[in-house]
C-alpha cells in the first residue's frame, strides 16, 4: 500500500519484520514438536530460542547471492547458531513457511477487517434510524418511479454488508490454512504429528491434501470476498454520489472547516470520498483475477503465483480496511436534506399511483391489456402537460367508470406507499431499548 492510503496496524502485519518473525516462530515450533516426539534433544530446542535471530539486512545480502528469499532467512539464522542449527528446516520445504505464515498474515489481516465491517455495518444502521419515515421517490432507470423512503434504502446497504461479512468470515477460515509436509506434499521426512502440532499452536487449519503449496483456490475465494467488501461500499458510495448531484440534492457527504472542493472553483463541493470508494472498489476486483489465474499451477506446484502474491495480498487487505474506514465515516457524516426529498417526491406528481391503479382495475376484472392502456394514456397525458395523474385518470373513460374519485385518491395517497416502513426495518434493526 502507498503511504496515502495505508492503515499502520496493517502495514505492519505485511512487513518483511513481520514475515520473518513469523517465519521463525514456524520453525523453531517444529523443533519443539520434534523434542515432544524424542527425535530431538531438549537441550539443543533451548540453544535454537537463545541464539535463533535474524537480521533482515543480513538476509538481503545474503539473497543477492542465494536468489532464494527462504535459503537466505535460514543461513542468516543459522549464523548464530552452532550444530543444533541442523534441526532447523528439518524434512521441510519452503512453502511450508511461506504458506503458513501467509495463513497468519491472512488471520491477522482478517480479524482487523473484521472489525472494520462491524464498524461500517454499525454506521449504516445509526443512518437507517436517522432517516426513518423520511419518504423519498425511488428510480429504476434514473427514472422516477414508486415512492420509498431513504430508511428502506440505506437499510439494502446494511443488508449487503452483513452478507458480506458472512461470506468473508467463512472465505477467512478456508484460507487460514497452513502445511508442514514437505517437498510434494507427502510427509515424506517429517511426520504429520509435527504439522499438527504447530498448526494447533498457531490456530490454523492443515491443508487437506498439500501438494507442495496450499491450494490457492482458498487464496482466490479470500481475494473474492475482499471484492464484494470493496463492491458493497461502491454500491453505497455510487447512490451518494447520484444523490449529492446538484441537480438532486437529497445528500451531501461531510464537509470539513477548511476542506476544498477544487482548485479553481471555490464553490464546489464534491463527493470525492465517495469517488474514491469507487476506485478502491476496482482495485480489488482486479486483485481477484490475479487470485483466479493464481490457482492452476503446474503439477504439485511452480512459482508463478508467489510474485503476484507479493503485490495482491498485501494490498487487497490494506485496500479492503482503508475503504471500509472511510465507508464507515462517509455513512456516520452524511447530510440529509429532507426538503429536497420532498421537492423531488413532489416533481413527478402523482404519477407513482399508476401500478396502484393498474392493479385496481385488474381486481375489477379487466384483463391485464386493457387496465395497462387505460393507465398508461392517464399517466402519458399527465406527464407531458405537467398535470395531475388523478385528474387525468379520472377523464379516463375504462377507469372512472369502475373508480369513483374517492378510490382514485387513495390509490394516489402516498402514505399507501410507505405504510411497511416500520415492518421491514424490523427485520434489519436491533431492538431498541
Amino acid at each position: 500500500m502507498i503511504d496515502r492510503y495505508s492503515v499502520p496496524e496493517m502495514t505492519a502485519i505485511w512487513s518483511d519484520e513481520s514475515r520473518f518473525s513469523r517465519w521463525l516462530s514456524i520453525e523453531i515450533l517444529a523443533v519443539e514438536a520434534r523434542v515432544l516426539a524424542g527425535e530431538v534433544p531438549q537441550g539443543d530446542l533451548d540453544l535454537i530460542r537463545a541464539g535463533a535471530r535474524f537480521d533482515p539486512a543480513r538476509i538481503a545480502e545474503i539473497e543477492l547471492e542465494t536468489r532464494h528469499d527462504v535459503v537466505a532467512f535460514l543461513t542468516c539464522v543459522s549464523e548464530g547458531l552452532g550444530p543444533e542449527s541442523r534441526h532447523i528446516h528439518y524434512g521441510m520445504t519452503s512453502s511450508d513457511i511461506l504458506d503458513t505464515a501467509l495463513a497468519m498474515q491472512i488471520r491477522d489481516s482478517s480479524k482487523l477487517i473484521s472489525d472494520a465491517l462491524a464498524a461500517y455495518g454499525r454506521a449504516l444502521e445509526s443512518l437507517v434510524e436517522r432517516t426513518r419515515g423520511i419518504a423519498c421517490i425511488g428510480r429504476t432507470h434514473g427514472m422516477h418511479a414508486e415512492p420509498t423512503t431513504l430508511a428502506l434504502k440505506f437499510a439494502g446497504f446494511l443488508t449487503e454488508c452483513r452478507r458480506v461479512e458472512r461470506r468473508f468470515s467463512e472465505a477467512s477460515a478456508e484460507a487460514c490454512v497452513g502445511k508442514l509436509s514437505g517437498a510434494v506434499g507427502t510427509y515424506a521426512h517429517l511426520d504429520p504429528s509435527v504439522e499438527e502440532y504447530v498448526m494447533a499452536k498457531l490456530g490454523l487449519r492443515r491443508e487437506d491434501v498439500a501438494t507442495q503449496v496450499v491450494a490457492r483456490d482458498r487464496h482466490a475465494a479470500f481475494l473474492f470476498s475482499l471484492a464484494s467488501i470493496g463492491t458493497a461500499v461502491e454500491r453505497f458510495a455510487t447512490e451518494v454520489r447520484h444523490l449529492q448531484r446538484t441537480e438532486v440534492g437529497e445528500v451531501e457527504e461531510s464537509f470539513g472547516s477548511g476542506q476544498k472542493g477544487s482548485s479553481a472553483m471555490p464553490h464546489k463541493r464534491n463527493p470525492v470520498q465517495s469517488e474514491r470508494l469507487c476506485g478502491f472498489a476496482r482495485l480489488l476486483r482486479g486483485y481477484l483475477q490475479t487470485g483466479l489465474e493464481n490457482s492452476a499451477l503446474w503439477h504439485e506446484r511452480d512459482i508463478s503465483h508467489s510474485s503476484a502474491e507479493r503485490f495482491i495480498l498485501p494490498d487487497a487487505c490494506g485496500v479492503a480496511l482503508y475503504a471500509l474506514g472511510r465507508a464507515a465515516d462517509l455513512a456516520s457524516g452524511l447530510r440529509i436534506f429532507p426538503t429536497a426529498v420532498s421537492r423531488n417526491l413532489a416533481l413527478g406528481g402523482d404519477r407513482y399511483a399508476s401500478q396502484a391503479v393498474l392493479l385496481a382495475l385488474i381486481d375489477r376484472g379487466y384483463t391485464r391489456e386493457r387496465a395497462y392502456a387505460a393507465v398508461q394514456r392517464a399517466s402519458m397525458r399527465a406527464q407531458e402537460s405537467g398535470g395531475s395523474f388523478l385528474r387525468e385518470a379520472a377523464l379516463e373513460d375504462d377507469i372512472s367508470s369502475v373508480l369513483d374519485p374517492a378510490a382514485l385518491a387513495d390509490l394516489c395517497s402516498l402514505e399507501r406507499h410507505i405504510r411497511h416502513e416500520d415492518e421491514m426495518l424490523r427485520r434489519v434493526l436491533p431492538e431498541r431499548r
